[in-house]
């Protein structure tokens, strides 16, 4: 079964959708491959990956747009929620916190990837946001925990 939980997670990170598709659920998985192609596209990200890839972060801040590219990753983390769901990840109370924490973090990170610089390198709207996701899931796991702890003591 954990082969299957991260067959899910690591084919949701390579395209929203994969997972549903691979388990039959077409019309879900084609709904986010969709949008994710839709949000893809009109936020240049394919530009934005391959501009920060290339250590241009001015032009990839100068490509996003930002209207775009800040649905991506609730898209994103909903559809690897799913998938984890559906491989019978999210059995135990709480287990969509880091995902929906992750998500947050994320966008937050894309919203300052503009301006926010760590000393003097801007990291831009691909590395921020990437950075970002590791206190969201920390936090995220943390909840989750802490709410576990607490149900288990009453």
């Amino acid at each position: 079964m954990m082969t299957y939980k991260l067959e899910a997670i690591l084919w949701s990170i390579a395209l929203p959708g994969f997972a549903q598709l691979l388990n039959r659920q077409i019309i879900k998985g084609i709904t986010f491959v969709f949008l994710e192609f839709l949000i893809n596209v009109n936020s240049h990200f394919n530009m934005v990956i391959l501009y920060s890839f290339q250590g241009n972060i001015k032009e990839a801040i100068e490509a996003t747009n930002y209207q775009w590219l800040m649905f991506y990753p609730c898209l994103y983390f909903f559809a690897m929620w799913d998938a984890y769901k559906d491989a019978k990840g999210g059995n135990s109370p709480y287990s969509y916190l880091p995902f929906v924490f992750g998500a947050y973090f994320v966008t937050v990170g894309l919203m300052y990837s503009s301006s926010f610089k760590l000393g003097t390198i801007l990291l831009g709207p691909v590395w921020l946001p990437i950075l970002s996701l590791i206190p969201g899931l920390l936090i995220g796991y943390f909840i989750k925990n802490m709410l576990l702890r607490r149900i288990k003591i009453k």
